[in-house]
């Protein structure tokens, strides 16, 4: 019989924690997509990954669906893959097998962001209406009537906290990480994207815990640099958000990170997708009827209109996400300065 290791909880009350600075961290922001079978016209395949049922790269993970190595029945294929990323890969990550490794503390926090279709999208946001005729009755049957469904390029992100980048360095250059975790990162994950960026906290979490995240990924207007987005976006946008938000109880947290990562292909942590994203907010919320309240409400509307100032919201895009708190080190999140 196999042996298996019992998770270690790496989060209040089950580890001590550190209070939060207001210094912005170093974030490893790594969008996500599924090994699938999907065509490479479809999302892309990162070299290395997507494995087969005997362990070796496909050259097309569509030719062949029945051999993909991580999960062949395309009927369970998602529910798989977040079921194992969160109850599997995530213990196996955050495992130490020798006691003197200590190079998994220099973690400060790590969730797992799964999206959920059911919640509101850039594509596909409430208020939700029916399919119905031009006098407003509900068709008889459903079929012929079923709106299409927009699947966003990332299925989650693994969002990584750090104090510096070279914590970055030390956790994923570790032998246990390099040699049992990123072969595993080759069999599951179809595509990774990295956006290493600083984080700005705007609204810091009173929990540290919150069940929803919004994820928003900014693409800036043409003729505007990055730093003069991501200047305004700070210095302005997140004043703007803040005053709308004042009062209201519905943003549990919210926090801007700033893509610092390759913008060419011989820069560290550059991705082609990645590249083009000049930042990410997170809106976090204590439930998916308070981000539907949110998302339709006067003070959204006024946050979004602030946006296309400087935003090409058209480039951009968002979805919403289940948070899967796997390590937090820091308890009392601070406003950064």
């Amino acid at each position: 019989m196999s042996n298996f290791v019992v998770e270690k909880l790496f989060r209040a009350p089950h580890i001590a924690t550190r209070k939060g600075t207001s210094e912005p961290l170093t974030v490893l922001f790594s969008l996500l997509s599924r090994a699938d079978n999907s065509t490479r016209e479809a999302r892309r395949v990162a070299d290395g990954h997507s494995l087969n049922v005997f362990g070796t790269l496909m050259a097309d993970p569509a030719y062949d669906p029945a051999s993909v190595g991580f999960e062949s029945d395309a009927n369970v294929s998602f529910e798989h893959w977040g079921e194992y990323w969160r109850k599997v890969h995530g213990v196996r990550f955050t495992h130490v097998e020798e006691p003197d490794d200590v190079s998994l503390e220099r973690l400060l926090r790590y969730d797992q962001l799964h999206r959920f279709a059911p919640g509101p999208t850039s594509t596909d946001a409430p208020p939700y209406r029916a399919p119905a005729d031009a006098n407003g009755k509900l068709w008889p049957g459903v079929i012929g009537h079923i709106p299409p469904y927009h699947r966003p390029r990332w299925d989650g992100v693994a969002y990584l906290n750090f104090a510096t980048r070279d914590d970055i360095a030390a956790v994923f250059a570790n032998e246990r990480v390099r040699t049992k975790i990123l072969p595993e990162d080759q069999a599951m994950f179809r595509d990774i994207a990295p956006v290493l960026a600083r984080q700005q906290v705007i609204i810091p979490s009173v929990t540290g815990n919150e069940a929803i995240t919004l994820v928003k990924l900014h693409v800036r207007k043409g003729g505007e640099t990055r730093h003069t987005f991501q200047q305004w976006w700070l210095d302005e946008h997140a004043q703007h958000v803040s005053a709308r938000l004042r009062g209201e109880e519905l943003v549990k947290r919210y926090v801007q990170l700033h893509n610092v990562g390759g913008t060419t292909a011989d820069e560290p942590f550059y991705h082609p997708q990645a590249a083009q994203i000049d930042g990410v907010s997170l809106l976090g919320f204590a439930s998916l009827a308070e981000l539907e309240d949110f998302v339709t409400s006067p003070a959204n509307a006024s946050i979004v209109e602030h946006e296309s100032l400087k935003m090409d919201l058209a480039a951009s895009e968002y979805w919403t996400t289940i948070d899967l708190l796997i390590v937090n080190r820091i308890q009392h999140e601070i406003r950064s300065e």
